[in-house]
């Protein structure tokens, strides 16, 4: 009913979650006029129904520019009104559904972008700082967390970099043999497999693992952390989050992915050896001397320098989303997320940068 612009609504009845309430969303809609008054006299029971009703209608309200007035509401349910809208949403914790013309998607995320690199140089710069502090013996950090890491990324690895190593090389050694094969070079295989592995394939597939199995946990890990508050409690008490929490992540991964990539050159290597063995009339003794002679150490040591910069990134990556993560739940999923992504595309990047490298001083 309309009196001088003023709409009032009348509750009547019952409030509950096991009643349908069909026509709720449709009365709100229809709510034009400048003031809206809430009349709650005749309310019967109530639970968060009408919690939920209120927020949608004081919603609608706030967004028309109309005023709403609560008329005989149960104290209850207005404090409970009130909380719902003291605090606003934790960034992240929702995902809105307005749609974005091209040319504001366009240049919000060339702004995204541009900021992004600033966070990412900005954070490079703190933990280049931790690492020289380190090496001063000024850091302050936990020596047991550094050796906790360094088994978490390092032992505990093994299973699944031995699975896959495996696998790989013996995917490797499947192709050659089909290939090499026709023109009777089937022992030429093992060149394929050892060059591969041991230059590439090792240390990257070991790269893309970690950032997988071990980035996500640093960026889950400290995620949890900034939603808990404890980063800046660190900060309170005095102690900096890059040395105490970046700081052993770091060292452990990059001390441990270049013995990680060697494990998987030879797991990879007894992977294209068992296939190659199996389809071909060659014997070990064979297919290890044609291993050993078409490997150098320029190839090995070409593959573990990778690995160490692979670990690098994926350690920046992972403690970056992790510690500039935002306040709730959904963001540190989203952190997580960003954390496999943007390690697995800088070991990309960085393969690509090091091989053209590699190609230009000939190694």
């Amino acid at each position: 009913m309309r009196e001088q612009q003023i709409t009032r609504v009348q509750l009547i009845g019952d409030w509950l979650i096991e009643h349908s309430i069909s026509n709720s969303q449709q009365t709100i809609d229809s709510l034009t006029t400048s003031v809206v008054e809430l009349d709650a006299t005749a309310l019967g029971k109530w639970d968060s129904r009408l919690i939920t009703f209120l927020v949608k209608l004081r919603k609608h309200t706030d967004r028309h520019n109309l005023t709403l007035n609560l008329v005989n509401l149960p104290e209850g349910a207005h404090r409970l009104l009130t909380l719902a809208f003291a605090v606003e949403a934790p960034e992240g914790a929702s995902r809105s559904s307005k749609k974005e013309n091209f040319f504001y998607r366009t240049g919000k995320g060339f702004l995204s972008t541009v900021a992004n690199s600033k966070s990412v140089i900005s954070f490079v710069g703190k933990v280049t700082l931790s690492i020289g502090r380190f090496f001063r013996g000024k850091a302050n950090y936990q020596r047991s967390d550094l050796w906790v890491t360094i088994q978490e990324t390092g032992a505990e690895a093994f299973p699944i970099v031995s699975l896959i190593a495996f696998l790989v090389g013996a995917i490797l050694a499947f192709v050659g043999v089909v290939q090499l094969n026709k023109f009777g070079a089937g022992i030429y295989v093992a060149d394929l497999v050892a060059v591969g592995v041991i230059r590439e394939m090792g240390a990257i597939m070991t790269g893309v693992i970690m950032a997988g199995r071990t980035g996500a946990a640093f960026a889950a890990q400290l995620g949890t952390m900034k939603v808990n508050e404890e980063v800046d409690a660190l900060t309170t008490m005095g102690i900096d989050p890059i040395d105490f929490l970046v700081l052993p992540k770091v060292i452990a991964l990059i001390l441990m992915l270049p013995l990680l990539s060697i494990y998987a050159n030879l797991l990879g290597v007894m992977g294209g050896a068992a296939v190659s063995l199996a389809i071909l009339d060659v014997s070990i003794y064979q297919y290890m001397v044609q291993t050993i002679y078409s490997v150098t150490l320029v190839d090995f040591f070409s593959g573990l320098f990778k690995a160490i910069v692979y670990g690098i990134l994926i350690a920046i990556a992972g403690c970056r989303c992790g510690i500039e993560c935002g306040k709730s739940a959904a963001a540190v999923g989203l952190a997580t997320t960003s954390a496999v992504v943007s390690g697995i595309v800088a070991i990309v990047v960085a393969n690509a940068i090091l091989n053209v490298i590699y190609t230009l001083l000939d190694i």
